[in-house]
This record gives structure tokens, C-alpha cells and sequence, in this order.
């Protein structure tokens, strides 16, 4: 076939067609999910106002951690209270519920079933199997996502079987301080490494999200970003925040820069334009799976639109999302 013929320009022309529609079916798995949850106390729900005003990508009314048991009832009050209004936040609306193997927890989600405006995501703790995320969503209905808390040491053996659950399970979250209480560590990142790395691998196997504990210090902004990038670095997509002042902080760190939405175009050009499979990029020789790691990228931030050749359109707007 002559590089120059219609047969040869029909090839690419497939070619990059079929790149173009593996990639939308990967990015279904692996788009984004959140950068931030800001968690906020349900006897104070009417605070969660603050993640809009913060650009959390997620305000959740948390009735575990946060409140005593002896205001539990009150909290979920409160909480039922909340979702029984229309939201007045732009951000998704989440609530963490309490342990489904307590009363409190079953009280919790029976209560959140009635409510007129469901929370559009259920944060679950303690999960150590299927069962829990199976319960909930069999109860919460179709419309309802759900996070696992994995934060026992039986939760991060079974993690494997816990992401292939068939409820709607989108992601998971690392619970660090009560993974260090069950466990005797350290709540430091060099005790916590196993565990985060085995967390962030089952769950990204299995097309989800994985997503970091929130940083406890809110005076510490240091080491917050320190625990931000090393969560990045390991492959989650975001953390949980637990004032406002931190979701700046941590929205940054968990988006590209626009050098890196720069870069990850030129990728996909130069992977177009070739079509071998590899090629140089600033004198680097890239190959499958830095192209796909571009293209995730730019799916997730930036969404570029494919050209009718298959080649990829410059956005009218450089900026990032």
C-alpha cells in the first residue's frame, strides 16, 4: 500500500477512529470522580454552604466521627432535615452514615430512604466486604452512589472482593485514623504506605476512585501538601478535606497544570501523527502507555473534541477546567 494513496488514507483514518472510541470507553471507567469531599458535622449541617464557597467537589453531612453517640438521634434529625430541602450548592451532596453493623447505622439509612432529596452520594464505613455497600444500595435505590470507608486491617485484605461488588460502588476512601487505632500504627505515611498502595491498586483495577483520608492538622498546610502529592503519586484521584481553608490546597495538587494539559497534547498529536506506537517528545521516547496516561488527562481536565479525521481539535479555550 503507498503511503500516499486513498487505501492508506482510509487506514489511518480507521485507525484513528478506533483510537478515538477506545479511549471514550476507558475514560467511562477512569473519568474523574473528586478532588475534594469537605466534611462537615450534621448538627451543623448548614455550614456545608462553605464547600461551595471553597469549590469542593463534594459537601458531605457527616453523621459518624463527627458527632457524639449521645446526639446521634439529633444529628439525624438534622440530616433529614437537610435532605428534605432542594440543594442550594452547586457541589454534589454526600452524607457519611454510621456503621451499618450498629443501630445507628441501620436508623441512618432507613431515615435517609425517606428523604425527598436524596443525597446524591453515601459515604459507608468500616467496610470489610460486599455486604454493607450491597445493603445500602439495595436500600438507597438506582439514583445513589456510594464510597467505602476501608479503615481495618480485614477491610484492606478484602478489597479485592469489596471493588467488584455489583452495587454502585464509584469509589473508595482510606481511612487512616481508624486504621491506625485497629491496627497499633502510626498514623504517619510511612507506617500507612502498605495499606494506601494496596488500597489505590485494587480500586483502580477495578475502574474506580481511590481517595486519600483527610489531613486532621488543619494549621499545617506544610504537611497537608506534603500528604497531597504523595497521595497523588500513588494514583488517587483525591482527598478529603476537613475545613475549608484546605480544599484550595488540595484541588491544586490533585489538577494538572497547564504545562501538563500543554504536554499531554502534544502526546496525543504526535501519537496520531505517527501511528506506530512510540515516538519522541522532548527527546523522550514514549510509547502506549504514556499516550493513555495523556489521554486520560486531557479527558478528565481539559476534554478536547475529536476532529471528523480522528485527529484531535485544539479547544477554543486553553484554560484549565
Amino acid at each position: 500500500m503507498r503511503p500516499g494513496s486513498a487505501h492508506a488514507a482510509q487506514s489511518r483514518h480507521f485507525n484513528s477512529e478506533r483510537v478515538v472510541s477506545r479511549w471514550v470507553v476507558n475514560m467511562k471507567k477512569f473519568s474523574r470522580y473528586c478532588r475534594s469531599i469537605l466534611f462537615t458535622p450534621a448538627l451543623v449541617a448548614e455550614r456545608s454552604v462553605n464547600a461551595d464557597a471553597a469549590d469542593a467537589d463534594i459537601a458531605l453531612i457527616d453523621l459518624e466521627d463527627s458527632v457524639a453517640a449521645i446526639h446521634k438521634a439529633e444529628a439525624r434529625n438534622r440530616a433529614v432535615a437537610f435532605f428534605s430541602r432542594p440543594p442550594i450548592t452547586s457541589c454534589r451532596r454526600a452524607v457519611r452514615i454510621n456503621n451499618l453493623g450498629s443501630a445507628d447505622g441501620l436508623l441512618d439509612l432507613l431515615a435517609l430512604c425517606g428523604c425527598p432529596y436524596k443525597p446524591e452520594v453515601v459515604m459507608v464505613p468500616k467496610v470489610e466486604s460486599p455486604r454493607d455497600l450491597e445493603i445500602a444500595g439495595s436500600l438507597l435505590g438506582d439514583g445513589v452512589e456510594l464510597i467505602a470507608i476501608i479503615e481495618t486491617p480485614l477491610g484492606i485484605e478484602n478489597i479485592s472482593a469489596t471493588v467488584s461488588t455489583r452495587a454502585r460502588l464509584t469509589a473508595t476512601i482510606f481511612g487512616a485514623a481508624d486504621f491506625a487505632l485497629t491496627t497499633g500504627m502510626s498514623i504517619d505515611w510511612q507506617s500507612q504506605h502498605y495499606a494506601r498502595s494496596r488500597l489505590a491498586t485494587a480500586t483502580r483495577g477495578a475502574g474506580l476512585h481511590p481517595l486519600d483520608s483527610p489531613w486532621f492538622d488543619v494549621r499545617d498546610t506544610e504537611g497537608l501538601t506534603i500528604a497531597a502529592r504523595r497521595a497523588r503519586e500513588l494514583g488517587y484521584s483525591g482527598m478529603g478535606a476537613v475545613h475549608p481553608c484546605q480544599v484550595p490546597i488540595i484541588n491544586e495538587i490533585f489538577s494538572p497544570s497547564q504545562d501538563d494539559i500543554d504536554r499531554a497534547r502534544r502526546l496525543v498529536a504526535a501519537s496520531a501523527r505517527d501511528g506506530s506506537g512510540i515516538c519522541l517528545i522532548d527527546g523522550i521516547a514514549v510509547g502506549a502507555p504514556f499516550i493513555e496516561s495523556a489521554r486520560r488527562l486531557l479527558q478528565e481536565f481539559d476534554a478536547p473534541r475529536p476532529m471528523a479525521t480522528g485527529y484531535y481539535a485544539e479547544p477554543a479555550n486553553m484554560g484549565q477546567a
